[in-house]
């Protein structure tokens, strides 16, 4: 995971600590520093900053509003199809003014975590949780109860 900022200890940090000691292997997290100035500027300096960060031959995730929105059955499908290419999985978020179009337009995929606006610093926590309800799909762990709505 490449993300902008830094997560401070707090709730959000809480949360995605929780999940993430839940997945194997656990996210290992790169942060960006958070930019200053004008949007069109933030967005710019924060997108060149994740794309220097982006392992060569990863598989670029972004985590953007605009994204494919698949359900949790949906998500471990497609993690099983993006595992199975043998790319590591580097998953972009961006800071409060969103990701830049050279950004999005490096990503082979763009994932919502559903039409609603996320504190980018809260991303975290629920990615890392729907990442470890995937692996318990996949792993046929009680975890998740596909007979709830």
């Amino acid at each position: 995971m490449i993300a902008v900022g830094r997560l401070k200890s707090g709730p959000e940090a809480a949360l995605f600590a929780q999940h993430n000691a839940r997945l194997r292997p656990p996210l290992e997290v790169r942060e960006i520093p958070e930019a200053r100035g004008a949007a069109v500027e933030v967005r710019r300096r924060e997108g060149a900053g994740l794309l220097a960060a982006l392992p060569p031959g990863a598989l670029a995730i972004a985590l953007d509003l605009g994204g494919h929105t698949p359900g949790s059955e949906g998500l471990a499908a497609l993690l099983e199809r993006w595992e199975a290419g043998g790319k590591p999985l580097a998953f972009l978020i961006g800071g409060a003014e969103g990701l830049d179009s050279a950004v999005l337009a490096r990503a082979e995929h763009r994932l919502s975590l559903g039409p609603m606006t996320w504190p980018h610093f809260l991303v975290r926590g629920m990615l890392a949780e729907q990442l470890y309800r995937a692996q318990a799909i996949r792993t046929g762990h009680p975890y998740h109860r596909a007979w709830r709505p």
